[in-house]
């Protein structure tokens, strides 16, 4: 599909946007507050559908995501607020000033240039409304995505370790004073340490921790679910069962994985 067809099929979905608010009740209805909670669910979906590495499901929720866009841009149009082409226009200069190692005179070699340069532009966008390169990230951000993010951000203004080495010393020094934490507090408190420092190596270490994490708990739900089968199998409650030949089983999953 060349760039011709694919601005008809762009056109083709405004219309079908104009025509769903005029005549279907339900599409009627929506609010951005509507359709809020509903975008969340599909960004969760798109998520899945790239750690499952299933083309079809990707582009089916990238369908779902762009028709989202053009939702709240249409909402947005009726109340004479803005429309889609003023999102595409602010996103477009916006791409433009922060990239001035292609549309200016900057020069930016490397990605981590490329993003520090990202994030010193942002500041100077925000002027003085903005007091800090932390400003801005959502307060509702899964945890692990947000302290990786924080980590990012900070690294551009150069607040980092140099290398992974230096980040998981890091990590065994706040293992340690877990480990020697006295009452429920301090280990609330260290674990929380820990956790941040972990993701902190992740980061040096070119992990995303939040994709890694899902990734274990893809293959637990997995391999738990064999036990589950196996007990099944043989007729065998669960709770009725001991550890160590749950175990069996779980070695087994193990075992069927590697094959």
């Amino acid at each position: 599909m060349n760039r011709e067809e694919i601005l008809k099929q762009f056109d083709r979905l405004l219309t079908i946007m104009d025509e769903l608010r005029a005549q279907c009740p339900w599409d009627k209805e929506q609010t951005w507050e509507s359709i809020r909670h509903l975008s969340i669910e599909e960004i969760y979906e798109l998520s899945d559908a790239i750690l499952e590495n299933n083309i079809n499901e990707v582009k089916k929720e990238l369908g779902d995501i762009f028709l989202h866009i053009v939702f709240y841009s249409k909402i947005a149009d009726e109340k004479a607020l803005f429309n889609t082409g003023h999102v595409i226009d602010e996103l477009c200069n916006k791409l433009i000033c922060r990239h001035p190692h292609i549309y200016g005179n900057v020069r930016a070699d490397d990605s981590g240039t490329v993003k520090a340069n990202w994030e010193q532009i942002k500041l100077q966008e925000k002027g003085s409304e903005r007091k800090s390169v932390l400003q801005g990230l959502p307060k509702s951000m899964p945890a692990i995505v947000k302290a990786y993010r924080m980590q990012e951000k900070v690294s551009s203004v150069g607040f980092d370790w140099d290398t992974a080495d230096e980040a998981f010393a890091k990590v065994k020094e706040e293992l340690h004073e877990l480990e020697t934490a006295e009452n429920p507090e301090e280990k609330n408190k260290e674990f929380g340490d820990l956790l941040f420092a972990l993701i902190n190596y992740a980061r040096k270490s070119r992990i995303n921790p939040d994709d890694a994490l899902e990734q274990t708990n893809i293959k637990f739900k997995r391999r738990f679910e064999y036990i589950e089968l196996k007990a099944n199998e043989t007729g065998r409650n669960l709770r009725d069962m001991t550890l160590a030949e749950m175990d069996l089983y779980w070695d087994a999953a193990k075992s069927e994985e590697s094959k």
